[in-house]
């Protein structure tokens, strides 16, 4: 038997539901706060087809749920309940998912832009143009035959629609530049307006210094070099938020004027943003989303990012597309069969498989892979071989020798930035070395790690947190706000203003490559961020990081949340907790209840 226990908010919302239908049946109710509930853990609808005909324990209450056919005709007997295209608090589709009005609304809207930018074919791209852009950008051999970079590059010029998936080390940052040059140089000295955004802060910031470090290498006109672009905004600037909570200046009446648009870490997208943004674009812009398929889930509703790549399926690609490829580069792709060329997303799909990161002796790579697969048996097994210098496991010790087990991690990893002489110097140093936990509450969660750690900087003299804004707090943003132009995930530095001697403010990066600074008391909702959620980490890497484990099973525990948390190391990945745990995450996957996967990749 299934147990259920409700939010007050889930209580407020089943009676509000049964207020507004007028009736008393209890069935509406339940359904209703089973969909609140649902819908408060990141799932966009719910299947009553998993629960129907169950017997469940809901707050405290047995509820045996009608057989599917019944619960049907109850709902949609109720005036509270609508089918596709009714004006109803609740809507309940012909699979049997039941969504409160706004996400079914936010999940057609973005159904219907992406097929239909799909579904478009662009102007015959100049060939000859195209065929010696692709020979000078991606002249180094690829192992991999076909060289997928290049694949996503021309389907990039063929469709307005494109994902392109792939683990860190992908090159996911080198495809965005190409593809841009191969865009302007299709224009010929054309005006073309291209948008770059991520969904954070930090993430946008990270787009834009690896931009400006590979725009100069790539081999181009030093004319369309210039016109690469380097500014890259957060989704929230790029739609122009105003003061109040998912309003945006810029919608279908009044949409973006961009020609192409690019979404880093896509992944993080939930599924309000998504659908707002493809909302603004106008009806012949390009979106191209570029992430990691594999990650997380956003905090908020939706898998938006694995949705869109049908939860992790081969690419498909269509006899037309194999041609026109082939005739450009002289490679194959492999056709897919008769049937899979009608999906919607046929061509608008390319997954990057060569590492350039981690090598084939990386520790962190294999453990990753590992994960990624299922396998905790050889996760594992990794994590203890000696001979993988970037990648180990510890047990986690007991709590009260947590700070003399971890003090000289601690020191080591957070002295160089908090040694730093300039605010952006302690900002660019802060990303060496982080902590990364599973929970954010209880005594391994992130909160408690925050204290531990202030407390042994403390104690080693590094700080002086007497007050609480002292020289080298870090903290992290919680809550958007518009005018002040700081979001959740972005991280500032307290240090002392160079032009006001004795006064702290709050440093943050700009979109120009600077800092900015904040006064403390002008900061929206914000916590202090040594350690964070592996959740907050995304869009984020650091040289070394420690992933503490919970003491007991999660349910947040997932080979997402592992393979998420250990791919934010570049050089070298401590994990810290019981190694079942570490199984156990591997053998679970996230599952967020949408019909997004089935409308774009239909069976």
């Amino acid at each position: 038997m299934k147990i259920h226990e409700w939010s007050m908010l889930d209580r407020h919302f089943a009676d509000f539901i049964v207020r507004q239908s007028g009736e008393s049946s209890c069935v509406t109710g339940v359904v209703a706060g089973l969909l609140s509930n649902a819908a408060g853990q990141g799932h966009i609808c719910l299947n009553l087809s998993d629960f129907a005909g169950s017997d469940m324990m809901i707050d405290g209450r047995p509820f045996t749920a009608p057989e599917i056919d019944a619960m049907r005709d109850a709902l949609l007997s109720n005036p509270t309940v609508g089918q596709p295209g009714d004006f109803k608090p609740l809507i309940l589709d012909s699979q049997n998912r039941l969504y409160l009005h706004r996400y079914w609304k936010y999940e057609n809207d973005l159904v219907r832009v992406i097929r239909d930018k799909a579904d478009q074919v662009c102007d015959e791209p100049d060939e000859e143009i195209l065929r010696d852009g692709l020979k000078r950008l991606f002249q180094d051999a690829c192992i991999d035959s076909p060289d997928w970079q290049k694949v996503a590059a021309v389907a990039a010029l063929r469709k307005r629609f494109l994902v392109v998936s792939g683990g860190p080390g992908t090159g996911k940052t080198s495809i965005v530049v190409k593809i841009i040059a191969l865009l302007l140089e299709q224009q010929k000295g054309a005006p073309l307006s291209v948008a770059l955004a991520a969904p954070t802060g930090k993430s946008a910031m990270r787009l834009r210094e690896a931009l400006i470090a590979m725009k100069d290498s790539i081999d181009c006109d030093e004319a369309v070099k210039r016109r690469i672009p380097e500014t890259v905004s957060t989704l929230h600037r790029l739609l122009g938020a105003s003061s109040g909570p998912g309003r945006f200046r810029h919608s279908g009446k009044n949409p973006l004027l961009h020609d192409v648009v690019i979404v880093d870490e896509a992944s993080m997208v939930p599924l309000p943003l998504a659908a707002r943004l493809a909302g603004a674009l106008k009806p012949e812009a390009r979106l191209i989303l570029i992430g990691d398929r594999n990650q997380l889930a956003s905090v908020e509703a939706g898998a938006v990012l694995g949705d869109i790549c049908g939860g992790g399926r081969d690419e498909v690609y269509t006899r037309e597309f194999c041609q026109w490829y082939e005739n450009l580069t002289g490679q194959r792709l492999p056709i897919a069969p008769a049937g899979e060329q009608s999906f919607p997303l046929a061509d608008c799909l390319v997954v990057l498989k060569r590492n350039y990161r981690f090598a084939a002796q990386s520790g962190i790579g294999a453990a990753a892979k590992a994960v990624n697969e299922g396998n905790g048996a050889e996760a594992l097994r990794i994590l203890e071989d000696a001979s993988y210098p970037d990648i180990a496991w510890r047990e986690l010790p007991a709590y009260d020798r947590i700070r003399k087990v971890l003090r000289d991690d601690v020191v080591d990893g957070y002295g160089p930035y908090l040694a730093a002489k300039t605010p952006r110097e302690a900002l660019e140093r802060f990303d060496q070395f982080r902590m990364l936990c599973v929970l954010q509450n209880g005594p391994y969660g992130a909160a408690a790690f925050n204290d531990l750690i202030e407390r042994i900087l403390a104690g080693s003299g590094a700080i002086d947190p007497s007050e609480r804004w002292y020289r080298g707090r870090p903290v992290m943003i919680t809550l958007n706000d518009y005018n002040m132009k700081l979001y959740n995930g972005d991280i500032g530095i307290t240090f002392p203003d160079p032009d006001d001697v004795g006064r702290l403010c709050v440093f943050f990066p700009a979109a120009d490559g600077g800092v900015r600074k904040v006064s403390p008391v002008r900061l929206p909702g914000h916590e202090t961020a040594y350690a964070m959620t592996v959740h907050k980490s995304q869009g984020s890497e650091f040289d070394t990081l420690t992933i503490i484990l919970p003491s007991g099973d999660s349910p947040l525990l997932t080979r997402e949340l592992l393979y998420t948390g250990m791919t934010r190391g570049r050089s070298r990945v401590m994990i810290r907790g019981d190694k079942q745990w570490i199984e156990a995450a591997a053998s679970r996957r996230i599952q967020r209840a949408s019909g997004l996967q089935d409308a774009l990749w239909p069976e």
